[in-house]
């Protein structure tokens, strides 16, 4: 009963510091810049692989893809989007991610990350978006059902847009838009 409870104190704290972070991610001022995406990428992924050496999915990045916004909330965007394609391609045949951009209905670029993992009913795609729900049990894979609502808030934040396309066992893709101005977002 004690390592019960000190399993659920240890989880507790790990959802309020996930909760934590999420709230930071909508406060605090915009430093916009010219972002290189893709060398953004490259570092996520080259970090993954440090990380998570037992996995090594096909990692193709577009080249030359850029962007006004704030540096660290990009990243952070990045490390979630990346970061959930390669933990859902952990059970593919042959595991791909790929990071690239597609002129939208309004000319302006439309980032995805795209793999070709787990995928998901696409029913439930507006639960993604919301914290603490999952649509894959916490034994299946890890993590605190926070990272896409941070991505969410992130793109909302650089006056963007965030939608999903998946289907269960056929991988996912996210597509975000940023403001040309993040400054213009609010």
């Amino acid at each position: 009963y004690l390592q019960r409870v000190r399993n659920a104190t240890a989880r507790m704290g790990e959802l309020i510091e996930a909760l934590l972070k999420l709230s930071r991610i909508g406060r605090g001022e915009l430093k916009p810049e010219e972002v290189d995406l893709s060398a953004l990428a490259a570092d996520v992924v080259a970090g993954l692989r440090e990380s998570r050496p037992g996995h090594a999915p096909e990692v193709v990045i577009q080249p030359g893809l850029r962007a006004q916004g704030d540096r660290a909330l990009l990243r952070n965007l990045l490390d979630n989007l990346i970061g959930n394609a390669w933990k859902f391609t952990r059970d593919a045949a042959a595991p791909r991610i790929a990071f690239g951009a597609e002129h939208g209905p309004d000319g302006l670029p439309e980032f995805f990350v795209r793999d070709n993992g787990a995928g998901f009913d696409p029913a439930y795609a507006d639960k993604l978006f919301q914290p603490f729900q999952r649509l894959h049990s916490q034994d299946q894979f890890e993590g605190h059902g926070i990272g896409l609502a941070s991505v969410k808030r992130i793109v909302e934040r650089h006056g963007g847009h965030l939608r999903a396309e998946g289907a269960p066992g056929q991988g996912a893709t996210f597509f975000f838009t940023l403001a040309p101005d993040p400054h213009d977002a609010h």
